[in-house]
């Protein structure tokens, strides 16, 4: 009897074990978003001023608008709201920004966009978004790029003034000065 349990109890813990290993090799498939870091720096040894951690989605045939429509808040990507971690005070479109982390979501338009800081992170998409949480909303201008990019982006290009952050998706652009 003895033996039984013995031999019972070592082949439980082996299949215990072979199953652990295989659910240990299992991988989710790659998010159909991916994820991305746009960073600011003075340089590339500098330390950073502005970091956005955001996901990228794809046009794939599809209209900017119907992604991201037009007067409503909009996570700014796909998937979580994107973050912005600012470490310094700065201005963003010339409203003064405490360092710290926030959600960044906008509100796009045709000939503008609003851009909003929101003390809420870590949030999934905008279904949860509160005005009343806003530290800071600016206007941006809406212009028109030469190339249409696939993937919504975001980019950093330094300013005599400080940097400006760019949001591209198809042939928009919005520019949003940062300064010291």
């Amino acid at each position: 009897m003895k033996k039984n349990t013995l031999l019972s109890t070592i082949v439980f813990a082996f299949i215990m074990l072979i199953s652990i290993n295989s659910n240990a090799q299992k991988f989710a498939k790659l998010d159909k978003s991916p994820l991305d870091v746009s960073v600011y720096r003075t340089d590339r040894n500098a330390p950073a001023f502005v970091k956005v951690v955001y996901s990228r989605p794809f046009l794939k045939g599809r209209e900017l608008s119907k992604l991201a429509p037009n007067g409503e808040v909009w996570r700014t990507g796909a998937n979580e709201a994107a973050d912005i971690t600012i470490y310094n005070p700065m201005k963003i479109g010339g409203k003064s920004i405490a360092a710290g982390t926030y959600s960044l979501f906008t509100i796009p338009g045709e000939k503008e966009w609003t851009i909003i800081l929101n003390k809420d992170v870590n949030v999934w998409g905008a279904y949860s978004y509160k005005a009343a949480n806003d530290v800071l909303r600016v206007k941006a201008p809406v212009t028109t790029g030469d190339t249409a990019l696939e993937n919504f982006s975001i980019a950093f290009k330094k300013t005599d003034a400080g940097a400006d952050m760019y949001l591209a998706w198809g042939t928009t652009r919005v520019a949003v000065p940062f300064t010291n």
